[in-house]
């Protein structure tokens, strides 16, 4: 064969591979673009039963034109949302599927959680938070604004009310 020949080849194979490689590029970045997007929506929250009552007062919040992740995802950088997010989906999968018998009837946000939606609640709100005093505060956000966005009374199931389930934090004094 000759070294022309072989050249030709080569460089067909180097274009398809190329080809190849930027349609793969493509097809990732696309589905990873529209998978986020979509799991960023309270619908796709809601399709667990657990988080149906959720959806429905949040739905009825003036947070409603928000995504759920807006507020439960960090939102500082994309390595960190989708990095949040994994951890979070593989706890949500484990759950609803392996771990099904230990959902609780109540869930609270952990520590982790806290602080992102704390972070989120400020970056957000920040100029009003600037304009009345927090005199006395608490710790974060939610521990007096708690309803903030699935309130008005309605996603509190009877566990909630019951004796030692829940505590106030104590003001910063």
């Amino acid at each position: 064969m000759s070294a022309k020949l072989k050249k030709f080849r080569l460089d067909k194979r180097l274009l398809l591979f190329t080809v190849i490689g930027i349609f793969l590029g493509i097809t990732f970045f696309a589905g990873t673009a529209g998978t986020m997007k979509a799991t960023d929506s309270g619908e796709f929250c809601a399709s667990c039963h657990l988080m149906e009552t959720a959806y429905e007062s949040y739905s009825a919040s003036n947070h409603a034109t928000l995504s759920c992740n807006d507020c439960h995802a960090p939102r500082d950088s994309t390595t960190s949302k989708m990095a949040y997010k994994a951890k979070a989906g593989a706890s949500h999968v484990y759950m609803n599927t392996i771990g099904s018998n230990n959902i609780p009837n109540v869930i609270h946000a952990t520590a982790e959680s806290k602080d992102v939606i704390n972070a989120n609640c400020i970056d957000c709100h920040e100029t009003g938070i600037k304009n009345v005093a927090h005199d006395g505060a608490y710790d974060s956000c939610i521990d007096c604004h708690r309803q903030v966005p699935h309130g008005k009374g309605d996603y509190r199931p009877d566990e909630w009310f019951e004796p030692q389930s829940f505590q106030f934090a104590e003001p910063n004094r």
